[in-house]
């Protein structure tokens, strides 16, 4: 397979211990092209630690990475230079303009066109006459975007990229994201913001305690997760109907109506409700929030698996 047909991102056991501090342990992990996804995990979960081995800027205790088809040590320079990287914790130049800044930063990249700046910087409303030292923190934020976006990178690798943001500006980075990834980028994100990932992401890996516990796509977690359901029967009906149903748990009967907790498929509990007489069923369907925290305390979704 030549390099260009192989995943954007693909590790095998990367490991990486800070003296005897773990930050991630045997993470495997394929990224496709074109794709956004996203990483999820608290704070010291090693999302940054990903990033930062992905990019050669840590060195992996053991293990191996290749982005872009191309071995993250040997091939670094070039890897950063296809790449549009922002970090969870900016550092910029506070003595120069927004002009100034990203002028110094597409000398060092090329291939920034004055006009696809211009049109981004309008669209996150950044004003590039300021001194970024004079700047918000949500507008350093925008800095950041827009230097790692601008040259059109191939992978886009950002560490909780709409940190700081207000919502309509949030929705505009999203837009942007999106575009990218329909041109062929690939889009790598770490965010504890559940609701954005969902929105924006493919596949989304979930990261315990430096390992990977769930490598999903979003919509394959959600049906693995619980959901909340309630029936209504006609007649009153015996909660042993639904009792030793696989995934049914939490049943609780009142007179004609049953509710129940599902995890996986409903096959078996529409299966058992179709022999009597049904007049309505309701779900409530999991948010990737749900999900989330099923898996970081060992309930039933991350079970199920």
């Amino acid at each position: 397979m030549n390099a260009v047909n192989r995943p954007a991102i693909a590790t095998e056991g990367l490991t990486k211990y800070y003296g005897n501090v773990r930050g991630i342990e045997g993470v495997d992990l394929e990224v496709g092209r074109g794709q956004i996804f996203g990483l999820l995990g608290p704070n010291g979960a090693g999302k940054t630690t990903t990033i930062r081995l992905l990019l050669d800027f840590i060195r992996p205790t053991r293990g191996s990475a290749h982005v872009l088809g191309m071995d993250a040590r040997r091939k670094s320079v070039e890897i950063r230079r296809r790449a549009g990287y922002l970090p969870g914790e900016l550092a910029i130049y506070d003595n120069l303009t927004g002009v100034e800044f990203f002028e110094y930063v597409s000398r060092l990249r090329g291939k920034v066109e004055p006009p696809d700046l211009s049109a981004i910087c309008e669209r996150l409303d950044f004003d590039t006459r300021r001194k970024l030292g004079t700047l918000s923190r949500g507008n350093k934020q925008k800095a950041g975007l827009i230097q790692a976006i601008m040259h059109k990178p191939d992978l886009l690798l950002l560490d909780e990229p709409t940190s700081g943001l207000d919502p309509l500006v949030q929705e505009q980075v999203h837009g942007l994201l999106r575009e990218a990834a329909s041109r062929g980028a690939t889009v790598f994100l770490s965010s504890h913001i559940l609701s954005e990932v969902e929105e924006l992401c493919e596949r989304v890996g979930i990261v315990r305690e430096g390992r990977m516990i769930a490598v999903e796509a979003v919509d394959d977690l959600k049906r693995r997760a619980v959901r909340r359901m309630t029936i209504e029967f006609a007649e009153p009906i015996d909660a042993a109907t639904f009792e030793r149903l696989p995934g049914i748990t939490e049943i609780e009967v009142r007179g004609r109506q049953v509710r129940c907790r599902v995890v996986g498929s409903l096959d078996s509990v529409v299966k058992a409700a179709a022999r009597f007489q049904v007049e309505n069923i309701t779900t409530e369907e999991p948010g990737l929030e749900e999900v989330f925290i099923e898996y970081y305390s060992g309930g039933p979704a991350r079970n199920a698996r």
